[in-house]
């Protein structure tokens, strides 16, 4: 999907995880705007709190823009949910939030 598409589906429904997580997850991989990117996976993660990859690509965000302390936070939110077992998965992205978290601090 494209960014409009990904638009249009929050535009259509304000707190649909789909919608907010891949508008985010796609303005990150697309190098847009970092804060627009974080405010809609923020809202993601507040949506799904067992959602690894929203917890990652958040951490990613906010570090990028220069947010470490809040990003500090979410990527352990994250580590955990995925070891816990709450998640649907997510454990193999536990290596990089793990990394995130010691190039940060």
């Amino acid at each position: 999907m494209d960014l409009d598409s990904f638009r249009q589906m929050v535009a259509k429904n304000p707190n649909g995880f789909l919608g907010r997580y891949g508008l985010g997850a796609k303005i990150l991989q697309e190098g847009g705007d970092l804060l627009e990117a974080a405010g809609h996976l923020q809202v993601a993660v507040q949506l799904d709190p067992t959602h690894v990859a929203s917890h990652l690509a958040l951490g990613r965000a906010l570090i990028e823009v220069g947010r470490c302390e809040e990003a500090t936070p979410i990527l352990k939110a994250g580590i955990e949910a995925a070891l816990s077992g709450r998640s649907n998965g997510g454990v193999d992205l536990v290596p990089e939030m793990q990394a995130l978290l010691r190039s940060e601090g």
